[in-house]
Formats: C-alpha cells, sequence, structure tokens
C-alpha cells in the first residue's frame, strides 16, 4: 500500500482520521488561505482542499494524501477562526437565532496512481437564540478560539442549538469521514 498521508496540521482532522485505523502521517501543506474576491464560500472550500492535496503530493507523489478545508458563513458572510475571546463571542452573537452553513471539502489525491477524487459536504447548523451570558459561558468555559464558527460541536458547543441537517456528522468537525472511508476504498485501502 502506498503512504497515506493528512495534508494538515490540524488536530482536530488527524483525531477524525485515526478513526478509520488506517496508518498515516501528517504534513504542513504550507498553502496561503486567503480570500479570493468574489469567490463563494463552497467554491472556497473546494479550492482550498484541493490546494493542500496537490501542495503535499507534489513532494510525495508517490503517496496518496487528503487535503480538506472547511469555511462556515452566515448567508455570505464567512466566519473565521476567531482566534480571541471577543471575535468569538461576537461571531456567537451574530449566528444567535440564525443558521450557518459549514463547507466541507475534500480530496484524496495519488498522482502516480492516477487518483484525484473531490467532494463537498454541506452541513447546516440552527442555533438557538442565545443571551449574551449563555455565550460568555460557552466561550469561558470551552475556549472554541481555533475553530470555525466559534463552537466545538464535538463538545459543549452542541448546547447552542436547536438542530443540525447532516449527512455526515464528521464533516462538521472538519473532515468528512463517510466520504473518505469510500475514497479510499477506491484508492485501495481496507477500511475498515
Amino acid at each position: 500500500m502506498p503512504q497515506l498521508i493528512l495534508a494538515s496540521t490540524s488536530r482536530y482532522r488527524h483525531a477524525l482520521l485515526e478513526r478509520l485505523g488506517l496508518p498515516f502521517s501528517a504534513a504542513a501543506p504550507e498553502v496561503a488561505e486567503d480570500t479570493v474576491a468574489g469567490e463563494l464560500p463552497p467554491d472556497r472550500a473546494l479550492r482550498l482542499s484541493i490546494a493542500k492535496a496537490q501542495a503535499v503530493s507534489t513532494r510525495r507523489p508517490d503517496a496518496v494524501v487528503i487535503g480538506s478545508d472547511q469555511v462556515a458563513a452566515i448567508g455570505s458572510r464567512i466566519l473565521e477562526k476567531p482566534g480571541d475571546a471577543a471575535r468569538c463571542r461576537a461571531q456567537l452573537s451574530t449566528a444567535s437565532g440564525s443558521s450557518a452553513r459549514f463547507h466541507t471539502g475534500c480530496a484524496v489525491i495519488a498522482p502516480q496512481a492516477g487518483i484525484r477524487l473531490v467532494h463537498l459536504d454541506t452541513t447546516t447548523v440552527f442555533f438557538r437564540s442565545l443571551t449574551g451570558q449563555e455565550i460568555e459561558r460557552y466561550v469561558e468555559r470551552e475556549q472554541p478560539l481555533d475553530c470555525a464558527g466559534g463552537f466545538r460541536v464535538e463538545g459543549l458547543g452542541i448546547s447552542l442549538f436547536e438542530s443540525i441537517e447532516s449527512g455526515d456528522p464528521t464533516a462538521l468537525i472538519g473532515l468528512p469521514l463517510i466520504w473518505l472511508a469510500g475514497a479510499l476504498r477506491r484508492a485501495g485501502f481496507s477500511v475498515p
């Protein structure tokens, strides 16, 4: 089997890929995540997931490389990783009582094997109306400063929602494992 490489330094994607029980390594893709004027959130997620996989596959054309990216948006407004508590509270205040779409792109590329598989998952999160105190308590307890949208669905963040519409709940965390398992089977890996 060729080596499997995750083109990401995300601890969340790393933990998700571990669920499939395959040996893999991780490599920083070193791709600029610049915004392109007029680019829609789903297009950005796909572009960056492909760019990340391609960047690592250029260095390792013998490997099977997984690239992924997630873009969260309320309407056309992109919700970046907040980076600090004030921005996190502001994002959650904006999201309160509304819905956000999380577009998760995933690419599996293996140049020597002629494999290029690409997927986009869209998950819609419906936030309940949140009070300022609830937002403050949540941000203080969970510190989700490195998460798109400013929450961790796999943790206390689940308490912020009325509902979630998703075909693959792992996509909301950052890596669509249902699709990825099938893509890796097509690439020759035994999953499970």
